[in-house]
């Protein structure tokens, strides 16, 4: 038997969840109204079941995510709700506190979250032998580590492949709350990564001013599909709970095509849902909101991915500006350009700039407001005003199942079957006085045309076949409502015969790959608590959120490097590095100040607050 795979598309609401099935999606991803880490994300649980309805007629999935960390004081809402999911036909629940494993739960599938900090094949073996049914691995991870965690479990393996990058592993960013009130892991990130800083040496000597240096460029992994296939992903997900219409269309529409290519004629693996899209428009993932681009570390550490300039969208690469004209541009390439986009590119103080274009008037680009360039300046297209108005039509990506019909009499009338593309069946009858035609023309090319009408229906007519033993003759307007009725009770079997995997999750007592637990584990309610102690775990310490220790925390551990960055690296760059930067690096934003430590060996830095006591050995492999 074939092995399903999934493009996981982003859902900020009913409205874009089911323009996201519409564009291709196997599956989406949604909030419901409390306990998602998109507190600026939610739903309610009817637009939920409706989302529900909709994506189960094309055989496509729902899940919610429920992967906040948790109070004690919220888990009985909590597991209120989950009943509430299941009872309205959610097909599984993202989580990351463990707590939601003690409870007393109806037989919901369970995926772990990427903030449950899933890098490692024990632990991931371990949520698996837990009940798991499919684990969101961490982004840092290459493809050998992928390989590893699915030698280790036939868990459903779940990766992003597209969207924007946590510069922290995901789950053990603390910057926002320590910095604040605002909890990563409780839905409400401050993006700190996403500001300007300053970075000083141990001599306080200023090596950069004003940059983004925790900001990252947005992931792309489209190229690496069969890779990822391969080494054991199933489901590819696309990061933006929180973008635009236009952003979760292209993006779905783009990954669509790009997996039906490898999934055609292939003999191991197939798509995931039913139906098939017809696009109205191009998709091109440069021209949605974007970073500019980067594989991170699916093909291990090879190039910098920093996005110092800015953390706003750079878009589409259109080309230099050739000369100043009239006030106004002449720019390479700006027969791409139309009136109402918006242009990005660097100015003369080296800030990140934009306008928008009011006219193009032989071939110069006139802005609403003019601003001085440098020839040569690199323009970029960060919003197609002609491309989102195009992508955000309905009709700009229609969905349709196949469906066979067959139309033929019967003793007192006529009778209409439809099978779909999944063996579903229905069939509508209609009783009539058999007359036959009166001018002797056949009616049969007649009748097929309009049943083959489908209109706004779900449906598309691969086959049709009219079986007459004479040349009967049927008014168009029976046609038509024989056609409607069948159709409108396919609807209404798909759904209904639609099958939602259960599995009911039953207390276990595996060992946790550790005995001992810090605040990176968020623990934050004494049901999880219960959880770890019951599988071995000796100590547990309390999550962040509960017990910081303001000005001397470590907030963040991450992959991405600074010193990389910067050539500085003394593990791949040692032979270009030149002179060792003197240590400790900070990062400086108005009142917050970061200490950087950099741990080569497992090749992660550390960030920790200004207070903090740090000691910087001598670089080890």
């Amino acid at each position: 038997m074939k092995k399903k795979v999934e493009i996981l598309a982003p859902a900020k609401n009913l409205f874009q969840g089911m323009a996201a099935i519409n564009a291709g999606a196997d599956a989406v991803y949604i909030g419901a109204p409390e306990f998602g880490a998109r507190s600026n994300a939610t739903n309610s649980v009817e637009d939920i079941e409706e989302l529900v309805k909709y994506a189960h007629l094309f055989k496509a999935q729902v899940f919610v995510v429920v992967n906040t960390i948790l109070y004690d004081k919220e888990l009985d809402a909590c597991k209120k709700l989950i009943y509430q999911l299941y009872a309205i036909g959610v097909d599984a629940l993202i989580v990351q506190d463990m707590a939601i494993m003690e409870m007393d739960l109806p037989p919901i599938v369970i995926h772990a979250s990427t903030q449950a900090n899933n890098r490692d094949p024990k632990h991931v073996k371990f949520l698996a032998d837990a009940g798991m049914k499919r684990v969101v691995l961490a982004r840092e991870l290459n493809l050998d580590q992928i390989r590893e965690i699915r030698d280790a479990s036939n868990v459903e393996l779940e990766f992003f492949v597209s969207g924007a990058l946590c510069v922290s592993f995901s789950g053990n960013c603390y910057m926002s709350i320590a910095g604040g009130e605002r909890s990563a892991n409780r839905g409400s990130c401050a993006q700190n990564c996403r500001l300007p800083y300053n970075l000083t040496d141990g001599t306080g000597k200023t090596l950069i001013a004003n940059s983004h240096l925790l900001s990252i460029k947005d992931l792309d992994l489209s190229d690496q599909l069969p890779n990822l296939i391969e080494a054991g992903i199933t489901s590819f997900k696309i990061e933006g709970r929180l973008k635009d219409l236009v952003y979760v269309k292209n993006n779905v529409s783009f990954l669509r095509k790009k997996l039906d290519a490898f999934l055609e004629n292939n003999t191991s693996f197939q798509k995931a849902s039913s139906g098939r899209t017809f696009y109205n428009f191009d998709a091109e993932m440069d021209r949605s909101f974007n970073r500019g681009y980067t594989n991170y570390f699916v093909n291990h550490r090879k190039e910098k991915i920093g996005s110092w300039e800015s953390p706003k969208s750079q878009g589409q690469v259109i080309g230099k500006l050739v000369e100043i004209k009239n006030n106004g541009y002449v720019i390479e390439n700006s027969d791409k350009l139309n009136n109402g986009d918006g242009l990005y590119f660097i100015n003369e103080n080296s800030e990140p700039d934009g306008v928008q274009i009011n006219t193009i008037v032989n071939d110069v680009v006139i802005p609403n407001t003019f601003k001085p360039l440098e020839k040569g300046t690199m323009i970029y297209r960060n919003a197609d005003a002609a491309f989102n108005k195009l992508v955000e039509r309905e009709d700009s990506a229609i969905r349709k199942i196949g469906v066979k019909l067959r139309f033929s009499e019967t003793i007192d009338g006529f009778q209409l079957t439809a099978i779909d593309e999944d063996g579903h069946k229905s069939i509508s009858t209609i009783e009539i006085n058999k007359e036959l035609s009166k001018n002797g023309e056949s009616i049969i090319e007649n009748i097929k045309k309009n049943l083959s009408k489908t209109g706004n229906t779900p449906f598309i007519v691969d086959e049709l076949e009219v079986d007459f033993s004479n040349n009967w003759f049927l008014p168009i307007s029976k046609i038509n409502e024989i056609r409607r009725l069948v159709l409108e009770q396919l609807i209404d079997v798909r759904i209904n015969e639609y099958h939602r995997k259960e599995f009911q999750i039953t207390k276990t007592n595996h060992p946790y790959p550790v005995a001992q637990l810090d605040f990176t584990y968020n623990v934050s309610n004494h049901l999880a608590r219960a959880f770890y102690k019951r599988h071995g775990v000796t100590e547990i310490e309390k999550a962040f959120e509960l017990q910081w220790d303001p000005g001397k925390s470590r907030v963040m551990t991450t992959k991405y490097c600074v010193k990389y960055e910067l050539g500085k690296c003394p593990k791949f760059q040692k032979e270009t590095m030149g002179e060792k930067l003197i240590e400790p690096l900070v990062l400086k934003n108005g009142a917050n100040e970061y200490k950087l430590k950099f741990n080569c060996k497992p090749c992660e830095m550390e960030i920790w607050e200004k207070d903090a006591e740090l000691t910087f050995d001598e670089d080890e492999f």
